[in-house]
Protein backbone atom coordinates (compact mmCIF):
# COMPACT_ATOMS: atom_id res chain seq x y z
CA UNK A 1 0.00 0.00 0.00
CA UNK A 2 1.57 3.55 -1.28
CA UNK A 3 1.71 6.32 1.29
CA UNK A 4 -0.77 8.31 -0.15
CA UNK A 5 -3.66 5.36 0.87
CA UNK A 6 -2.59 4.74 4.03
CA UNK A 7 -2.90 8.28 4.69
CA UNK A 8 -6.22 8.29 2.82
CA UNK A 9 -7.17 5.87 5.45
CA UNK A 10 -6.48 8.18 8.27
CA UNK A 11 -8.84 10.76 7.52
CA UNK A 12 -12.29 11.08 8.65
CA UNK A 13 -15.34 10.17 7.08
CA UNK A 14 -16.95 13.18 5.24
CA UNK A 15 -19.31 15.28 7.71
CA UNK A 16 -23.26 14.93 6.56
CA UNK A 17 -24.66 17.94 5.44
CA UNK A 18 -26.78 18.82 8.56
CA UNK A 19 -30.39 20.49 9.07
CA UNK A 20 -30.57 24.43 9.73
CA UNK A 21 -30.57 24.97 13.41
CA UNK A 22 -33.91 25.68 14.44
CA UNK A 23 -35.13 28.49 17.13
CA UNK A 24 -37.50 27.34 19.68
CA UNK A 25 -40.45 29.23 20.44
CA UNK A 26 -39.69 32.17 22.07
CA UNK A 27 -42.30 34.07 25.41
CA UNK A 28 -43.33 36.87 23.57
CA UNK A 29 -41.92 36.66 20.43
CA UNK A 30 -43.27 36.51 17.20
CA UNK A 31 -42.31 33.26 15.56
CA UNK A 32 -40.06 33.71 12.15
CA UNK A 33 -42.14 34.21 9.28
CA UNK A 34 -39.69 33.53 6.25
CA UNK A 35 -40.07 31.36 3.05
CA UNK A 36 -36.92 29.27 4.22
CA UNK A 37 -34.46 29.19 7.53
CA UNK A 38 -30.97 30.25 6.25
CA UNK A 39 -29.43 29.17 9.75
CA UNK A 40 -27.27 26.15 8.12
CA UNK A 41 -23.82 26.04 9.05
CA UNK A 42 -21.23 27.49 7.17
CA UNK A 43 -17.58 28.20 7.31
CA UNK A 44 -17.31 31.31 5.62
CA UNK A 45 -20.95 32.90 6.29
CA UNK A 46 -21.79 34.00 10.21
CA UNK A 47 -25.63 33.51 10.23
CA UNK A 48 -27.57 36.29 12.39
CA UNK A 49 -30.58 35.81 14.24
CA UNK A 50 -32.68 38.69 15.60
CA UNK A 51 -35.44 39.47 17.35
CA UNK A 52 -36.94 43.04 15.84
CA UNK A 53 -39.74 45.31 16.83
CA UNK A 54 -41.59 47.11 13.67
CA UNK A 55 -45.11 49.14 13.10
CA UNK A 56 -45.94 45.91 11.13
CA UNK A 57 -45.75 43.63 14.21
CA UNK A 58 -47.38 46.26 16.63
CA UNK A 59 -44.26 46.70 18.27
CA UNK A 60 -44.28 42.88 19.12
CA UNK A 61 -40.69 41.72 18.54
CA UNK A 62 -40.17 39.08 15.89
CA UNK A 63 -37.63 36.62 14.71
CA UNK A 64 -35.57 37.30 11.72
CA UNK A 65 -33.06 34.54 10.40
CA UNK A 66 -30.52 36.67 7.93
CA UNK A 67 -28.00 34.70 5.77
CA UNK A 68 -25.31 37.12 6.86
CA UNK A 69 -24.31 40.18 8.57
CA UNK A 70 -24.65 42.11 5.58
CA UNK A 71 -28.40 41.94 5.10
CA UNK A 72 -28.40 42.23 9.09
CA UNK A 73 -27.14 45.80 8.53
CA UNK A 74 -29.34 46.27 5.83
CA UNK A 75 -32.06 45.68 7.67
CA UNK A 76 -30.51 47.91 10.49
CA UNK A 77 -30.32 50.55 8.10
CA UNK A 78 -33.50 50.43 6.98
CA UNK A 79 -35.23 50.18 10.50
CA UNK A 80 -33.60 53.30 11.64
CA UNK A 81 -35.93 55.16 9.03
CA UNK A 82 -39.31 56.56 11.02
CA UNK A 83 -40.85 55.94 7.50
CA UNK A 84 -40.14 52.15 7.81
CA UNK A 85 -43.30 50.24 8.35
CA UNK A 86 -42.30 46.59 8.19
CA UNK A 87 -39.84 44.07 7.16
CA UNK A 88 -39.59 40.89 5.48
CA UNK A 89 -36.85 38.49 5.01
CA UNK A 90 -35.99 35.27 3.17
CA UNK A 91 -38.89 36.08 0.63
CA UNK A 92 -40.96 32.98 -1.36
CA UNK A 93 -39.46 32.61 -4.78
CA UNK A 94 -39.70 34.57 -7.60
CA UNK A 95 -39.45 32.97 -10.55
CA UNK A 96 -37.61 34.95 -13.70
CA UNK A 97 -36.56 34.18 -17.34
CA UNK A 98 -32.78 34.03 -17.37
CA UNK A 99 -31.28 35.08 -20.83
CA UNK A 100 -27.90 32.98 -20.12
CA UNK A 101 -29.12 30.11 -19.31
CA UNK A 102 -32.21 30.23 -21.63
CA UNK A 103 -35.03 28.71 -18.47
CA UNK A 104 -36.79 29.74 -16.02
CA UNK A 105 -35.00 29.74 -12.80
CA UNK A 106 -36.06 31.44 -9.15
CA UNK A 107 -34.94 33.80 -7.05
CA UNK A 108 -35.35 34.66 -3.22
CA UNK A 109 -35.13 38.63 -2.27
CA UNK A 110 -32.90 39.09 0.75
CA UNK A 111 -35.67 41.98 1.94
CA UNK A 112 -38.14 43.31 1.54
CA UNK A 113 -39.02 46.74 3.03
CA UNK A 114 -43.26 48.51 3.06
CA UNK A 115 -43.17 51.78 4.52
CA UNK A 116 -46.06 53.65 6.17
CA UNK A 117 -47.28 54.63 2.50
CA UNK A 118 -47.67 51.13 1.97
CA UNK A 119 -44.34 51.47 -0.76
CA UNK A 120 -42.94 48.20 -0.74
CA UNK A 121 -39.29 47.65 -2.09
CA UNK A 122 -37.40 43.98 -2.56
CA UNK A 123 -33.84 44.35 -2.13
CA UNK A 124 -31.33 42.36 -3.90
CA UNK A 125 -27.90 41.92 -1.76
CA UNK A 126 -24.42 41.16 -3.31
CA UNK A 127 -21.06 41.75 -2.71
CA UNK A 128 -18.72 44.24 -5.21
CA UNK A 129 -16.99 41.19 -6.85
CA UNK A 130 -19.98 39.44 -7.92
CA UNK A 131 -21.80 42.98 -8.95
CA UNK A 132 -19.00 43.81 -11.42
CA UNK A 133 -19.69 40.52 -13.40
CA UNK A 134 -21.95 41.05 -16.33
CA UNK A 135 -23.32 37.93 -16.30
CA UNK A 136 -24.53 39.26 -12.70
CA UNK A 137 -25.72 42.93 -13.89
CA UNK A 138 -27.34 40.90 -16.64
CA UNK A 139 -29.62 38.54 -14.19
CA UNK A 140 -30.76 41.28 -11.72
CA UNK A 141 -31.91 43.15 -14.92
CA UNK A 142 -33.98 39.61 -15.27
CA UNK A 143 -34.98 39.22 -12.09
CA UNK A 144 -36.15 42.69 -11.41
CA UNK A 145 -37.98 42.77 -14.67
CA UNK A 146 -40.06 39.69 -13.38
CA UNK A 147 -41.64 41.69 -10.36
CA UNK A 148 -45.19 42.21 -10.06
CA UNK A 149 -46.88 45.03 -8.50
CA UNK A 150 -48.16 42.24 -6.45
CA UNK A 151 -45.13 41.77 -5.25
CA UNK A 152 -43.30 45.26 -4.64
CA UNK A 153 -43.46 48.70 -6.29
CA UNK A 154 -39.55 48.62 -6.90
CA UNK A 155 -36.30 46.99 -6.39
CA UNK A 156 -32.90 48.09 -5.27
CA UNK A 157 -29.52 46.48 -5.65
CA UNK A 158 -27.37 46.76 -2.13
CA UNK A 159 -23.90 46.54 -2.50
CA UNK A 160 -22.34 44.13 0.84
CA UNK A 161 -18.64 45.90 0.84
CA UNK A 162 -20.24 49.08 1.36
CA UNK A 163 -21.01 48.16 5.14
CA UNK A 164 -17.51 47.57 6.86
CA UNK A 165 -16.94 46.42 9.86
CA UNK A 166 -16.98 49.52 11.61
CA UNK A 167 -20.79 50.41 9.65
CA UNK A 168 -22.09 47.20 11.27
CA UNK A 169 -21.04 47.67 14.57
CA UNK A 170 -22.18 51.45 14.65
CA UNK A 171 -25.44 50.30 13.66
CA UNK A 172 -25.89 47.29 16.16
CA UNK A 173 -25.20 50.05 18.86
CA UNK A 174 -27.20 52.71 17.39
CA UNK A 175 -29.98 50.30 17.34
CA UNK A 176 -29.77 49.22 20.89
CA UNK A 177 -29.74 52.79 21.55
CA UNK A 178 -33.13 53.56 19.58
CA UNK A 179 -34.64 51.27 21.72
CA UNK A 180 -33.61 52.89 25.19
CA UNK A 181 -36.31 56.16 25.42
CA UNK A 182 -34.90 59.43 26.67
CA UNK A 183 -36.71 62.38 25.43
CA UNK A 184 -35.00 64.66 27.84
CA UNK A 185 -31.45 63.58 27.18
CA UNK A 186 -31.94 63.67 23.07
CA UNK A 187 -33.59 67.43 23.04
CA UNK A 188 -30.62 68.57 25.63
CA UNK A 189 -28.34 66.90 23.07
CA UNK A 190 -30.01 68.41 19.98
CA UNK A 191 -30.14 71.75 21.28
CA UNK A 192 -26.56 71.89 22.31
CA UNK A 193 -25.95 70.69 18.94
CA UNK A 194 -27.80 73.53 17.16
CA UNK A 195 -26.61 76.08 19.63
CA UNK A 196 -23.09 75.46 20.77
CA UNK A 197 -19.73 75.60 19.30
CA UNK A 198 -17.96 71.73 19.12
CA UNK A 199 -15.85 69.77 16.64
CA UNK A 200 -15.69 66.38 18.66
CA UNK A 201 -18.86 64.23 20.33
CA UNK A 202 -16.55 64.76 23.04
CA UNK A 203 -17.63 68.52 22.63
CA UNK A 204 -20.53 68.44 22.35
CA UNK A 205 -21.15 65.84 25.36
CA UNK A 206 -19.14 68.89 27.67
CA UNK A 207 -21.19 71.48 26.38
CA UNK A 208 -24.27 69.52 27.77
CA UNK A 209 -25.09 69.98 31.33
CA UNK A 210 -26.17 66.31 31.50
CA UNK A 211 -23.98 62.75 32.34
CA UNK A 212 -21.66 62.11 29.78
CA UNK A 213 -23.14 58.72 29.20
CA UNK A 214 -26.62 59.81 29.11
CA UNK A 215 -25.43 62.25 26.45
CA UNK A 216 -23.34 59.64 24.65
CA UNK A 217 -26.53 57.38 24.33
CA UNK A 218 -28.61 60.15 22.88
CA UNK A 219 -25.65 61.55 20.34
CA UNK A 220 -26.41 58.01 18.84
CA UNK A 221 -29.89 57.75 18.58
CA UNK A 222 -29.65 61.43 16.86
CA UNK A 223 -26.81 59.91 14.28
CA UNK A 224 -29.24 56.96 13.83
CA UNK A 225 -31.86 59.53 13.13
CA UNK A 226 -29.79 61.24 11.35
CA UNK A 227 -30.30 64.50 13.21
CA UNK A 228 -26.45 64.41 13.32
CA UNK A 229 -23.69 63.48 11.18
CA UNK A 230 -20.70 61.61 11.59
CA UNK A 231 -18.11 59.11 9.77
CA UNK A 232 -19.98 55.78 9.86
CA UNK A 233 -16.93 53.54 8.46
CA UNK A 234 -14.80 54.87 12.14
CA UNK A 235 -16.30 53.65 15.59
CA UNK A 236 -17.96 56.36 17.12
CA UNK A 237 -16.34 57.49 20.08
CA UNK A 238 -15.89 60.58 22.01
CA UNK A 239 -13.00 62.16 19.35
CA UNK A 240 -15.22 61.39 16.36
CA UNK A 241 -16.22 64.38 13.99
CA UNK A 242 -19.34 64.78 14.35
CA UNK A 243 -21.90 67.99 13.11
CA UNK A 244 -25.32 69.06 12.46
CA UNK A 245 -27.20 67.81 9.26
CA UNK A 246 -28.60 69.94 6.98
Amino acid sequence: MSNYEEWLQDQPAPKKKQAALVVAPIHGVLPYAGDRNPLTRSDTVKRVSAALATPMTGGIRQVYHFDGESEYAVALDALRSPELYGLEVQLPPLSFYCRQKRKVRTHRFDLRLTFRDGYRRAVFVRNATSLAKRETQDEIDDIFAAVTEDFADDCMVVCTDDYTRAYRDNLRRIWDYLQLADAEADKIVEDAARNSSYWYLGDLIANCDMEPWRCYQAAMRLIGQNVLWTDMHGVIDYPSRVALNA
